[in-house]
């Protein structure tokens, strides 16, 4: 998932995109605590996955708090 992708959905679906990834990663943790865990690897591609969402979205909100040019 790349930043072009993120930014063409809502709010709504942002959210949930983060809800999801938050559940994959904590699944993740699970499976390398009991020892299941095949690929290490999909620890870095969630919490970039993560980072990359959370950005999105704090540029939204500052987009909305910043006052109008020239007003």
């Amino acid at each position: 998932m790349n930043a072009t992708e993120l930014r063409q959905k809502n709010d709504e679906e942002l959210r949930e995109e983060l809800l999801n990834l938050r559940k994959e990663q904590f699944n993740l943790r699970m499976q390398q605590a009991t020892g299941q865990l095949g690929s290490t690897d999909q620890f870095g591609k969630v919490r970039r996955n993560i980072a990359r969402l959370k950005t999105i979205m704090s540029e939204r909100r500052n987009q909305a708090k910043k006052p109008e040019a020239g007003s």
